[in-house]
């Protein structure tokens, strides 16, 4: 009988809620001691903003992504009895991948964080722009039609089959839509976003990100990682880190990773962290594999 695999899956970012890991901190107390460190490491009081603070607080890139790491790993570490065949994280959610897979060291991953939140909130006010959902239309058509516009706009996330995100300058977006909808798109609608995250305008983010990802310690994974940016089983830490930094200006490729994960053999998925957004697009990959 075939060996059934089970995958890690952490959520990136749009996945925080206000309470958010309160449970976890209130009851376990390695969760306590991770999330404290945490507060130290960042030198301010994540957690007070997390269980707390406004919607709009928690919405800020600067606070969202650290408090959507953290939550996650810590969500997953809590649970010490199983342990993956493979994991992935959608975009930001890619961090807590590697802490799990045992290729960063949970301090180096969040101060990475915090130094990429900071970097994307930067390249949105050099480089403003934003992102859009396009409902009801093949990959590759959107992708062509993309393509088409003279301004800046790309195929920034593949989430789903029929459900693909688009990315770029508000000009380039705006006409897409437009021609999306021409074509026959179900819907394509402006996303509440402050940049356009996953395209080529993200390049300063890149670039203020390099260094301090080349020197940051990676380690060989204890299990195969999928990328956003290859959707392939990586297991090389020197290509895990060179696609980290990639991912920031590359399409989040989440369609074609949960479909390879599963021609790799994952027929369970797990979630970690807050929401259940990854369970719903996972469903809507394949509708066969278990989903937890």
């Amino acid at each position: 009988m075939q060996h059934t695999k089970t995958a890690f899956v952490f959520p990136g970012q749009g996945a925080q809620y206000v309470g958010m890991g309160k449970d976890l901190y209130d009851n376990y107390p390695l969760a306590r001691e991770l999330m404290v460190q945490a507060n130290e490491e960042l030198g301010f009081a994540l957690t007070d903003i997390m269980f707390e603070g406004s919607d709009e607080d928690l919405r800020q890139t600067r606070v969202t992504q650290p408090a959507i790491f953290l939550h996650s790993v810590v969500a997953c570490r809590l649970l010490n009895q199983i342990r993956p065949d493979m994991v992935a994280g959608h975009s930001l959610g890619e961090f807590s991948a590697l802490v799990i897979a045992g290729t960063l060291d949970m301090g180096d991953a969040l101060r990475l964080v915090s130094e990429r939140a900071l970097a994307m909130q930067e390249a949105c006010e050099l480089c403003p722009g934003t992102m859009a959902a396009v409902l009801g239309m093949a990959d590759d058509k959107v992708a062509e039609i993309c393509q088409q516009i003279p301004d800046c706009v790309v195929a920034a996330n593949y989430n789903c089959p029929g459900q693909v995100v688009i990315s770029g300058s508000e000009v380039g977006v705006e006409q897409a839509c437009k021609a999306l909808k021409e074509a026959g798109a179900k819907r394509a609608l402006k996303l509440p976003v402050g940049g356009a995250f996953h395209s080529p305008l993200m390049q300063p983010a890149a670039e203020r990100l390099q260094k301090a990802i080349m020197n940051t310690p990676f380690y060989a994974p204890i299990c195969p990682v999928y990328q956003n940016v290859s959707a392939c089983a990586e297991k090389d830490k020197h290509v895990i880190q060179r696609q980290l930094l990639e991912q920031l200006t590359s399409p989040v490729r989440w369609t074609q990773s949960v479909q390879q994960m599963i021609a790799d053999g994952a027929t369970r998925f797990y979630e970690f962290g807050p929401g259940d957004v990854l369970k719903g697009l996972i469903r809507k990959i394949n509708a066969e594999v278990e989903v937890g």
